[in-house]
């Protein structure tokens, strides 16, 4: 463990004070040095020591005092670096803080950095920059999304799927605020600290470009963003798809006691998957409220977010692979449920943790069709029962029945003649084999 052990972040949250720090004195160092041998040091989260009080920052000598002597060793400072660097050389001056406390700070900081060799090598390695963003990069970013994707409702009727979706139609409608926005789709953490929203800050392929890339040239398709009863009764759309979800952020700025998905999002749904059909694609980092338009939808995907390589959605929508993502997460029906975990002794979830719909690709599909994996003779096998059967239901009704001119004579000439011509194209496709 001490080999691994490096490096330690600790992030403070707002209300946890001094008190917090005060009882770590002795449980940091210990756990770090003794426990887990740890030869790293411990850095503080982005202007954590700040929050140590409320209003934030309004006793900043205080907090360093609490924070240095709880155990931190590197503050991460990255505005008001020089007001810190006053005040704890005046703590130190003034022995609040013991000299030793900061050799102990430095010895940490600086044997890690010798042990990664940055004072012999201080640079980073440029010789591979050209490979970030690769194509064989966003190869096998597309590959993860349409692996993590979760297929979570396929049709209205078990027997009626949806998915995979035909790529030559007449008119297709792609809507929602998150088919053509790459910053919705990476989320927070993004370029910036809470993201951002629009296709201007890296490069990559939106859902609706994935869309237009992937059907047949002849077909037309519509965006509309948020479309409204006009739009929608004035268009003969052969379906529709419809992308919506939250808004990027990151840590506190995304806490909710809704999990609503955001505007305009509950609104399309309903007017759109209630004038045709529909497959709607969830963005999000997280389960969203979904329950009350779940009737309404045809089909219902999951796509957390997927990034920078939207064709990885395209990919099983429209069947070039098959869904296979499962939940890691209980889909919940409720806030009200929250938190909901397996094993719970009420757990009555809309989705439980695990479930993961799948399809088959059209390449299977069409290898099924064609009989069972490469064999079509199994299909003509399955014709001939099926039909015999049929027919010896006819013979017993016909003699049961007493019929005049013995028409069940009739009915075993036509069974046998049909279980020879299948037996005969049986034959025939095994001698090809």
């Amino acid at each position: 463990m001490g080999e691994r052990v490096r490096a330690m972040a600790m992030g403070l949250g707002l209300g946890e004070g001094y008190a917090a720090y005060t009882e770590s004195l002795s449980w940091l160092p210990q756990c770090l040095i003794i426990w887990l041998e740890c030869q790293g040091f411990v850095i503080s989260d982005w202007e954590g020591i700040d929050r140590l009080t409320t209003p934030w920052h309004s006793n900043y000598s205080k907090s360093i005092q609490a924070a240095i002597l709880a155990g931190i060793d590197m503050v991460m400072v990255p505005i008001k670096y020089k007001e810190f660097i006053d005040d704890l050389t005046y703590l130190v001056k003034q022995k609040f803080i013991p000299m030793d406390r900061i050799d102990d700070a430095v010895r940490r900081i600086l044997l890690v950095k010798f042990t990664m060799g940055i004072f012999e090598n201080p640079l980073a390695d440029l010789s591979l920059i050209d490979e970030v963003g690769s194509k064989a990069h966003r190869n096998l970013a597309r590959e993860a999304v349409r692996k993590s994707l979760v297929l979570l409702k396929n049709g209205k009727k078990v027997n009626s799927p949806v998915l995979p979706l035909p790529k030559k139609a007449r008119k297709i409608l792609v809507a929602g605020t998150h088919a053509d926005n790459l910053g919705y789709q990476c989320g927070g953490w993004t370029i910036a600290w809470q993201g951002f929203s629009g296709n201007n800050y890296t490069t990559g392929t939106t859902i609706l470009d994935a869309i237009i890339s992937a059907v047949d040239p002849s077909t037309e398709i519509v965006h509309l963003e948020s479309p409204d009863v006009n739009d929608l009764e004035s268009n003969n759309f052969s379906y529709a798809i419809v992308v919506v979800g939250e808004v990027p952020y990151a840590e506190t700025s995304g806490d909710s006691l809704t999990l609503a998905i955001s505007d305009p999002g509950p609104t399309v749904i309903r007017n759109v998957c209630e004038a045709m059909k529909c497959v709607v694609v969830i963005v999000s980092g997280r389960p969203l409220v979904i329950e009350p338009y779940l009737t309404s939808i045809d089909a219902l995907v999951a796509a957390w977010l997927p990034g920078t390589e939207g064709q990885g959605l395209t990919d099983v929508l429209f069947g070039d692979y098959g869904f296979s993502g499962q939940l890691s997460i209980t889909w919940f029906k409720t806030v009200d449920q929250l938190p909901v975990n397996v094993g719970d002794s009420q757990y009555d979830p809309l989705f439980p943790f695990g479930f993961g719909l799948t399809t088959n690709s059209i390449m299977e599909i069409r290898s099924i069709s064609a009989g069972f994996d490469g064999r079509p003779y199994l299909v003509i096998i399955a014709v001939a029962v099926l039909t015999g059967l049929y027919y010896t239901g006819i013979f017993f009704w016909s003699i049961s029945a007493g019929a005049n001119g013995r028409p069940y004579l009739l009915v075993i000439a036509v069974a046998v003649h049909t279980s020879l011509y299948c037996t005969g194209i049986l034959l025939s496709r095994k001698g090809l084999d």
